[in-house]
Order: C-alpha cells, then structure tokens, then sequence
C-alpha cells in the first residue's frame, strides 16, 4: 500500500496568490497519486495563520470542492513557524510522510517527486534546498548566505539555503514533538533530529502573485531566534572578549603606574574619552546579548501553547452536514 502524504502550507493573508497555487498543488498530489507513489487518502493540509482577509473562506470553499483539500485555523497569528509547526503536528499521526511548503509558488513544486523518491530509498528527512539565489537582490543574497555560514559557525547544524521546504517522515515528526522550545527555528531543530537524510537542489522563482508577508524586520528577528536558540557561542565569544579587555585594561594600568613613576604623566582627555566610550559600547552590547538569552528562557518557563487551532474544515464539514440534517 502506498505512503500517506499531508502536503502542509502555511498560509497568511493569501487570498491572491490561494486560489492560483491551490490547483498547482492539487495538480501535483493527484500525478503522485496516479503513479502510485503515494496513497489516494493523500491531503493538502493549509494552515490559516490568523488571516485577516478571506484566506479562510477560501480553504474552506476549496474543501467543500475537493476531499483532498483540508484545513485549520489558528486562534490568531502565531508566525510563520508556529503555523508550520502546528500543520506538522496535526498530521503527524494521520499520514506516513509530510512535506511542508510555502503557499506562494516560488518553491519548485516538481522537487516534491525526487523527495518522495528519496524517501522510498530510506530518508526520513529530505531537505529542499535552492541550488542557486539568481533571483534575490543583491542584499538579500548577501546577508542571507552570509547568516548560513553564520550559523554553521557558530556551531548550529543547518543546511545550507535550505528554509522550510522539505519532507520529514511520520516517525521524525512523533521524535521532534518532543522538542518543547517556544522559541522556534525548524530549519535548524530538524537536523537535531538525526535519522537518514539528504538533499534535493531546486530552483526558486518568483512570487507568483500577491506581496511578501516576510519583510526586512521578520527575517531579522527570525535569523536572530536562529542565533539564540541554536548556539550559546555569543555568551563565549562575550566571555573572550572580556577576557581581552581585562588583560588591555591591566596592562593600561601597569602602563599609568609606570608612566607616574617616572614622572611623564600627561593629561589626556582624548584618549581617557576613547577608552570610555569603547567600554561603554561593550558592556552595552554584552548586556544586551546577555538579555535576549534572559528573555528566552524567560519566555520558555511560562510554557506557554506555540498554537492554538480555532478551527478545522472537517469539523465544519460535519457541522454543515448535520444542520442539513
């Protein structure tokens, strides 16, 4: 019997790009399922992430047209992790194998058949990763590749421009639910993981409609929950730090003592302002550093739910049935 496969996307204020994407998506499950590489009780599983236009309508309409459609709500925005993470879950324990991808069209669709393939070969986690950034401006190119290495710098295991386009089997995703952090980084927490894996290299394109919901400031934020939750090398490199300026800091001092001593002492009100002004600055970002581990572990011991689900189409489905009834 062929595999049972939940394709999750999450999915936030799409009600442009959802209509277009959603029969590319059932396009392709369908030729999976004709060639028997995966079940017919095969799902496409939308995760609404507290929209506030008509994505939800829309799940719901395409629900009613088509069983291989279905779909939950979250009780409001939670972020783009906390959505995949909550389709993730929901499926776990109703399919073989999951494939998360976005709802905008840009991920490569066709990678979906050499990662079902990879999986038949003994895969549990096949990660999609773009095999070049042609079409992202230059700035972005740069500080994306540039938090990748980063990254593996510092010790986190992630795989190069991979984000979270790929297939993780039924008994990864029963392993990762015991992974409890509030503060999330999938791309990251998945290697962590262990189990067979390997790579599938595709091509980006762009957006097919609609605007990015991603801006400057939330892969700012998401690149620096990478960092924090990831590796504990900042507090290090912090401690390194202090350890040279204290080393700098005694020799100035050995160097003033000298200086007294034989009697060439000169006022310096530049070089006093300098070193001040550098201490300052330090001790500040040090600090800083130091809060956002603080605030994350503050925010972790409140256990607070990453998600909460309002609604699911199925349960709509039952209701409507027996209201007509």
């Amino acid at each position: 019997m062929s595999d049972r496969l939940y394709v999750v996307i999450p999915c936030y204020n799409e009600e442009t790009v959802l209509p277009i994407t959603s029969r590319i998506f059932l396009s392709k499950l369908n030729s999976l399922i004709q060639t028997d590489r995966i079940s017919k009780d095969s799902r496409i599983l939308f995760v609404d992430d507290g929209s506030k236009d008509k994505t939800w309508e829309i799940i719901c309409n395409l629900a009613k047209q088509d069983e291989h459609f279905i779909g939950i709500s979250q009780s409001r925005n939670r972020g783009h992790q906390n959505a995949v993470l909550a389709g993730l879950m929901e499926a776990k324990d109703k399919c073989d194998i999951t494939i998360s991808i976005d709802c905008d069209g840009q991920d490569d669709i066709n990678a979906m058949d050499e990662m079902v393939e990879q999986y038949h070969q003994g895969c549990e986690i096949v990660y999609g990763v773009r095999s070049r950034r042609d079409t992202d401006p230059f700035f972005k190119r740069f500080t994306a590749e540039g938090f990748y290495k980063l990254l593996n710098w510092m010790g986190a295991e992630v795989v190069y421009n991979h984000a979270d386009y790929r297939l993780v089997s039924s008994r990864v995703l029963k392993e990762f639910a015991n992974f409890k952090e509030v503060n999330l980084f999938l791309r990251g927490m998945f290697p962590l993981v262990g189990f067979k894996s390997t790579s599938v290299y595709y091509e980006r394109h762009e957006r097919i409609a609609g605007k990015s919901h991603y801006p400057l400031s939330k892969m700012l934020a998401l690149a620096f929950d990478g960092i924090t939750s990831l590796s504990v090398k900042p507090i290090r490199i912090i401690t390194a730090l202090g350890t040279v300026i204290a080393g700098l800091s005694f020799l100035g001092v050995i160097w003033s003592i000298v200086m007294r001593l034989m009697g060439n002492a000169v006022a310096g009100w530049s070089s006093m302002v300098c070193i001040i002004c550098l201490l300052g600055w330090v001790q500040l970002v040090c600090l800083g550093v130091l809060g956002e581990y603080i605030g994350k572990i503050y925010m972790e011991v409140k256990h607070r739910p990453r998600y909460i689900i309002s609604e699911r189409t199925e349960e709509k489905k039952d209701t409507d049935g027996d209201t007509k009834k």
